[in-house]
């Protein structure tokens, strides 16, 4: 059995994924804050009820996990996001983005890159369409998000010989919990954004790939840009 470490575990997107990774016979570890709504009880979905910008105490998960399983496969998904006008964020919104977007995934992918490259195993990143454009309304998150697409990139290209495959996911409005805290959300119609459920569809698609095509970079948009504001 294939084992993956998937962050942001806990709902959304993460949930999704893994739920589709399950299906496809893989044994999970799940990292994220919170699995209280978890509705989800599988002997192979391990929930790990963890901080992960508290790097000392994720490093010491990974180093239990590794002990025990062969990893092939890490899906960096967990993300946060401050919206608005830049001077009115502050250094703890800043740095909990830079944290969770950027550092976590580059740390756990330096923890677990010599497991992935023996294994030939994937590294997947959930990044955002705000990499690829000009985010006026959220420069800091999509700085965070462009950082981690340009890893993306870079890895593939250092370690490709390897076998091991890196691939970006950048995902438009997604009707998630995302915007909870936020003061805009997708648009009213389904037309409007996408689901969790069509980021995981993607995930399998990579994994459906001959052995050696790779698919790098995916872009998955809704057919209508519409953004809601909050009242």
């Amino acid at each position: 059995m294939k084992t993956a470490i998937v962050t942001g575990a806990s709902s959304g997107i993460g949930f999704e994924i893994s739920k589709k990774l399950l299906k496809m016979g893989y044994k999970i570890y799940g990292f994220g804050r919170d699995f209280s709504k978890v509705n989800l009880e599988d002997t192979n979905f391990i929930k790990i009820a963890c901080d992960i910008t508290k790097t000392g105490d994720l490093c010491e998960k990974i180093k239990e996990i590794r002990k025990k399983e062969k990893i092939y496969m890490l899906v960096n998904n967990a993300g946060v996001g401050y919206f608005g006008p830049h001077e009115e964020l502050n250094p703890k919104k800043i740095h909990s983005m830079v944290a969770t977007n950027l550092e976590v995934p580059i740390i756990l992918t330096q923890l677990l890159l010599r497991d992935l490259k023996k294994n030939k195993g994937y590294i997947i990143n959930i990044s955002s369409i705000t990499a690829k454009k000009s985010s006026t309304y959220g420069c800091a998150y999509a700085a965070t998000k462009a950082g981690l697409t340009h890893f993306s990139k870079s890895l593939f290209d250092e370690i490709r010989k390897t076998g091991a495959k890196v691939i970006t996911i950048h995902p438009d409005m997604t009707k998630t919990a995302f915007y909870d805290n936020l003061n805009f959300r997708e648009g009213d119609i389904p037309e409007s954004y996408i689901t969790p459920q069509c980021i995981a569809d993607a995930v399998k698609m990579v994994l459906s790939q001959r052995q050696g095509t790779v698919v790098t970079d995916i872009t998955l948009q809704p057919e209508r840009h519409m953004i809601t504001r909050k009242k």
